[in-house]
C-alpha cells in the first residue's frame, strides 16, 4: 500500500468523489499526484484511501464506497470521508458542522437521488457536473484532466470555507461582548461576521432586534433574523415609510441628515455615520412596522 494515495473510479465523475478527494487533499492526507482513477481492484488495493468505488465502506481500512447493496445509510463518499475526518480528530466538530451544513449534506442528497432541485437554481453538484467534457465519448486523458480541474475548484472552495470559519471564530469574543453590553441591538465598531456567532452563542434567546456596524465608508442598520434558519427574515422590520427610499427622500421622512438608503424589504438601511445609524435605531425601535 502506497502512503498518501487515493483511488477513485475512472470515467465520468460526480461531486461526491471529487469532494471526498478534495477533503482528503485539503487536510493533508493524500497527495494530488498520487490520485489514481481506476476500477481495477489490484490498482485500488495499493491505495491508502479508496472513495466511491470498490464496494466497501470501512473507515478502519480507509474505504469509502456507498454503492453496495448492504449500505443503507444516507451518506455518499463525501459524507463518509467528512465523518471519518471528524471521528479521527483531523477536524473538530465545529468545522465538521460548517462543511456539512454548507456543502456536504447537499452533495450526499444529490448523489443519492433525494435532493429537491428548484428550477433556476444550480446546486453545487450540478456545478461540478459542468466540469465534465461536453463530448460523452471524450478520451480518458481528457476526462482525467477535467477531474483534476474540478478537484482544484472544490479544494479551493473548501479552503475558503475553512479559513472563513477560522476568522469567524476569532470574532466570536466581539459578538459575545456586544450581546452582553446591550439587549436591544448589537453594536460593532468594525465589520465582522456576526450571524453564525450570534446564534452559536444563544442568539435564539437574545432579545436584540438590530445590528449596527460599518459598511464601507458608511454604517448599516440591519434587522436580526429570528433564527439561523431564517436569514432572509427579520425580528422587526424597519419603518414602513422608509421602504425603498434613497438619500433626500429618506432624509426627509426619517429626519436624519445622514440618510443614504433603505431597502424596500425593510431589513437593512445605510447611513453616513454611526451617530446617524444610532438615531435610525432609536426610531426603528419605537415605531411599529
Amino acid at each position: 500500500m502506497i502512503p498518501k494515495t487515493l483511488g477513485v473510479h475512472n470515467g465520468s465523475f460526480h461531486a461526491d468523489e471529487v469532494t471526498a478527494a478534495a477533503l482528503l487533499l485539503v487536510h493533508g492526507l493524500i497527495d494530488r499526484d498520487k490520485i489514481v482513477r481506476s476500477r481495477d481492484f489490484k490498482v485500488l488495493a495499493s491505495c491508502e484511501y479508496v472513495c466511491d468505488v470498490g464496494g466497501v465502506y470501512d473507515p478502519a481500512i480507509k474505504r469509502f464506497d456507498h454503492h453496495q447493496a448492504e449500505y443503507k445509510g444516507p451518506l455518499s463518499s463525501a459524507g463518509m470521508v467528512l465523518l471519518y475526518l471528524c471521528n479521527e480528530g483531523i477536524i473538530d466538530q465545529h468545522l465538521y458542522d460548517i462543511y456539512n451544513r454548507t456543502l456536504i449534506l447537499g452533495v450526499d442528497a444529490h448523489d443519492n437521488g433525494v435532493a429537491k432541485l428548484e428550477l433556476g437554481t444550480t446546486s453545487f453538484s450540478q456545478v461540478i457536473s459542468n466540469f465534465l467534457p461536453i463530448d460523452y465519448n471524450a478520451p480518458d486523458a481528457e476526462m482525467d484532466g477535467a477531474f483534476f480541474v474540478a478537484l482544484d475548484f472544490v479544494a479551493g472552495h473548501l479552503n475558503r470555507l475553512w479559513n472563513r470559519s477560522l476568522y469567524t471564530m476569532e470574532c466570536q469574543s466581539l459578538v459575545r461582548k456586544a450581546m452582553q453590553e446591550t439587549s436591544y441591538a448589537l453594536i460593532f465598531n468594525a465589520s465582522i461576521p456576526w450571524i453564525d456567532n450570534f446564534f452559536d452563542l444563544g442568539g435564539d434567546l437574545h432579545p436584540a432586534q438590530f445590528v449596527i456596524m460599518p459598511s464601507g465608508n458608511h454604517w448599516k442598520l440591519r434587522g436580526i433574523p429570528p433564527s439561523i434558519h431564517e436569514k432572509m427574515k427579520v425580528r422587526k422590520p424597519l419603518p414602513e415609510n422608509w421602504s425603498g427610499l434613497l438619500a433626500d427622500d429618506l432624509k426627509k421622512v426619517s429626519g436624519i441628515p445622514g440618510a443614504v438608503f433603505c431597502h424596500k424589504g425593510r431589513f437593512i438601511s445605510i447611513w453616513e455615520t454611526k451617530e446617524d445609524a444610532l438615531k435610525a435605531l432609536h426610531i426603528a425601535l419605537k415605531k411599529e412596522p
